[in-house]
Parts: structure tokens; sequence; C-alpha cells
């Protein structure tokens, strides 16, 4: 039996792929390759390049491979370009989501660990975030993460399908062989890490004046590493039956974006210039998770939660990749 991992050329999908390899999973990988990197797909994974949108392709890989489970990583994630382009996250996040549904129903695959986000939450009354906090998204991403998760409840009630929803906060570090190669980027570690390797001139801290310690953002930052091995955890509980879930998935403190550029200069030993600019539609002030009920029901806590210890894995990474995947012997 192999996992189908959709989106896993990418970031957070590439990790996990590595996880369920070293786990002894047979993997096949579905991914278009149009935000991820084919050199981030391990060789001993099957990759498939195809868009979850092409259901007659859809329908041969189901056919032609024994899928016990499906993963899926390939939604589109960056909050501003989702409220600029909204129909293209509709498109991609719903629309082309749904036809992986149907597809999965009709070839008898029950089985779904989904990459979703924080983002749901939209602006929290309270923190931490739990489970029960309403969802109220503030951007087209968040919402259109949300809608799939409905999806998903619905086809569960009407097919059998079980859905395992982790909503992650903000995915962040590297493994030795793996990281973030984004084009453009637009993920706070990264782009501080591309200032302190000369790249950048500066670091551009999108508002000041937030209701927080000090008027900057404040993000729950949590390892790839550890988000990998919640899908995992995630993947035993419905090889064991079990009912679907929704979890978050975070470290349960938060950090404002003045506080990461201070701990990257600690970390780099480089000068990073800082540069103020307005808030970006749709960006809450404060996103910090609890975890509890994962840990209470697949006793999953995070391994890797050091704040600088992340950072360091990814400034490893970017300075053994410096020109991301297209640098690498991978």
């Amino acid at each position: 039996m192999s996992i189908l991992v959709v989106g896993g050329a990418g970031y957070i999908g590439s990790v996990t792929v590595e996880h369920l390899l070293a786990a002894g999973e047979a993997v096949v990988v579905l991914d278009d390759l149009s935000r991820g990197h084919r050199e981030a797909v391990s060789p001993q994974a099957t990759l498939v390049h195809g868009s979850m949108a092409d259901a007659d392709r859809l329908r041969r890989l189901f056919r032609d491979h024994s899928i016990d489970a499906v993963m899926h990583f390939a939604a589109h994630s960056l909050v501003p370009e989702s409220m600029a382009n909204p129909l293209v996250y509709w498109e991609n996040n719903v629309a082309a989501g749904l036809v992986l549904v149907r597809e999965m129903i009709a070839a008898g695959v029950t089985r779904f660990v989904f990459s979703s986000t924080a983002a749901t939450y939209g602006e929290p009354g309270r923190i931490p975030i739990t489970e029960d906090t309403p969802t109220i998204p503030t951007n087209t991403y968040g919402l259109t993460k949300l809608t799939f998760e409905r999806i998903l409840a619905d086809a569960g009630r009407a097919h059998g399908l079980r859905a395992v929803c982790l909503r992650y906060f903000n995915a962040c570090g590297a493994t030795e062989t793996r990281g973030e190669d984004h084009h453009p980027e637009t993920h706070l570690i990264p782009l501080v890490l591309e200032v302190a390797a000369g790249k950048r001139p500066s670091i551009k801290i999108f508002g000041d004046d937030y209701p927080t310690r000090d008027g900057t953002c404040v993000r729950d930052y949590i390892h790839v590493v550890d988000l990998a091995q919640a899908h995992l955890l995630a993947l035993a509980h419905l090889r064991r039956g079990g009912e679907p879930r929704i979890y978050n998935l975070g470290n349960g403190e938060g950090f404002t974006v003045k506080e990461i550029v201070a701990i990257a200069r600690e970390v780099t030993g480089h000068p990073i210039p800082v540069e103020f600019a307005p808030r970006r539609p749709g960006d809450p002030a404060t996103l910090v998770a609890s975890s509890d009920r994962i840990a209470a029901d697949l006793d999953w806590r995070p391994q890797r939660g050091d704040i600088r210890e992340i950072i360091q894995s990814a400034w490893q990474w970017h300075r053994h990749h410096p020109q991301g995947y297209a640098s690498s012997s991978h």
C-alpha cells in the first residue's frame, strides 16, 4: 500500500515524505511543480507530475497504485496573494480539492490527512487558540481552507471519508536536506535570513501599531519536522479506525516580528536592518496555539520548540543551499 502525498514537492510536503519513507511507507507524490521543486522529492518516492484538478490523472493514479491514504499539502498559502487574487485561491484550494475528494471516494480511499491552517480562526478573542475557538477568517486563504475542511466533513457524513485536519501555525526550520525555497518568498524567517546572507538590504515589517508588546504581530512558530511527525501520527490514528478530528499544532508560545529579527541577529551574527511598512490586509495581531487536544489524543508534542534552534536549522540549510534547490546536489 502507498501513501499519496499531494503537494509533496513543497516545503512541508517534502519533509513529510522524507519521514514517511524513513518509517517504511511507500510514497507516491502528485505535484504540478508550479510552487514545489522536483529536487525536493526523495528519489525513493514515485513522483507523478500533475494537478489534483485533473480528474483523469487522479483516476489513473488511484487505479495504478494501491493507495492507502491521502495527505494534502497542495493548497496555495500566501495571505496577501489570496487577498489580491481571491479567485485563484477558490479555484485551487476548493474547486481542485473537490476533484481530489471525488476521485478518492470513487476509488474507495477513505483516509485523508489535510494540511490546514490557523488562518481559519481569524482574529481570535482569546489566546491561546483552541480547536473550539470560533472560526472567523480574516483573509481569503483562511476562508478557503475552512471551506475545504467543511467539504471533508460533509464527505465524511455522506461517503465515509475520515479526515484529520491539522491547523498549524507558522511552519519554519529545516532538515539537513530540505528547507524553504519559495518564489517569491513571503515567510518571515527565510526573509530575515536572506538579509543576513546579503540577498536583501533589509527586512520589511508590516505594521508596528498592533496591540502587542512591541507593536508587531505575534506568531507561534513550529519546526517543520514536528509538523511532519504530526501527520504520521494522524495517519496512524486513521489506520486504527479513528474518527475524523481537527487538531491545532503549535508550540504554545508566541514571538513578535521584532523578537524574531533580534534572535536571527544573534544566531547569524549579522546585522539585519529593518524597514517598517503599513499593515497588510488580513493579518491578525496574535496567533498562538493550544495543542493540548492532540497531545492528549495522539501523544504529540513539539520536540524542536526552541526558537533559536529552529532559526539555526533554517540558517544552516540556507547557507548550504544559497540558491535553494537550484544549488542542491540532492
